[in-house]
């Protein structure tokens, strides 16, 4: 190794779905022969926060043992939430709270303070992808807009639940501007409703109440069994009209070569400014 020596760590939220566990794997292989073609980063891994190894902390001690000077984090999370502002620097060793060291100890995280020095890009929601990633499902759903509502439905998170709502609003108004879908709801699926449809059902049918028919995407980052067939599935199904008034289509944010190009580009624009 030189002096210098930078690796790429992507880290994502982990998952007891296989499926969503590879996506996110396959998200590495796609985009790990443009990142090396650059020149600046000599090394590229991908780590899951929880639930499932390789873990930060396994893959930082990787990359100490193989000499790294450096270690760009791309986090493949859509937008701002305890795991990104709190959770993965304190597994770094970045932040020190007692509350959220005795959290990760609960979970088994595992905490680790590399040697290599640590730079964390910006998340997701810094780049334009989500809002063309939702507009293009939302064409490939609609049929008439003009009589159509668009809901969203994320993970969604308690302590930032204002940054969350505005982002859904603002991805709601680049699909209006675009094919002209006025009215949208949003609801959650993750922990902040207890895993519960009923949000879901509860979003779909504000929109029911004004237009005929429901677009429903899931705003998430890859395909969950749990999320987009189960909670999102039995929210459609308990609906106005026990959905027959909802176009869906069981996806996810992944896989989508913008969002490949921007770990690409973020990545390289981080490794560049290390290497000048």
């Amino acid at each position: 190794m030189t002096d210098r020596a930078i690796g790429l760590l992507l880290v994502n939220h982990g998952s007891h779905s296989a499926t969503w566990r590879n996506t996110l794997m396959e998200l590495e292989t796609r985009v790990r022969d443009a990142i090396l073609a650059g020149g600046h980063i000599s090394g590229i891994k991908t780590a899951f926060m929880e639930y499932n190894e390789p873990s930060i902390a396994t893959r930082m001690k990787e990359f100490d043992q193989e000499g790294f000077s450096d270690v760009i984090i791309v986090p493949i999370f859509l937008t701002i939430s305890p795991h990104s502002a709190e959770d993965i620097p304190t597994i770094l060793g970045q932040l020190h709270d007692p509350e959220v060291i005795a959290m990760l100890d609960e979970e088994k995280i595992e905490r680790y303070t590399p040697t290599a020095r640590v730079h964390i890009t910006p998340l997701l929601d810094f780049s334009n992808t989500l809002p063309k990633n939702v507009l293009r499902r939302c064409q490939e759903l609609s049929r008439q807009p003009e009589n159509e509502g668009l809901v969203l439905i994320g993970y969604g998170d308690e302590t930032y639940d204002k940054e969350w709502g505005e982002l859904f609003s603002q991805v709601a108004d680049h699909v209006s501007e675009h094919i002209g879908i006025s009215e949208h709801s949003y609801g959650w699926c993750g922990h902040i409703v207890h895993y519960s449809s009923d949000e879901t059902t509860k979003a779909i049918n504000a929109v029911l109440a004004k237009k005929d028919v429901a677009l429903v995407v899931p705003v998430l980052v890859a395909y969950d069994e749990m999320f987009q067939k189960n909670i999102i599935g039995r929210g459609i199904a308990q609906s106005e009209g026990n959905g027959a008034r909802v176009l869906y289509q069981a996806d996810a944010i992944l896989h989508d070569p913008d969002v490949d190009a921007w770990v690409i580009r973020i990545s390289g624009e981080y490794a560049a400014s290390l290497a000048a």
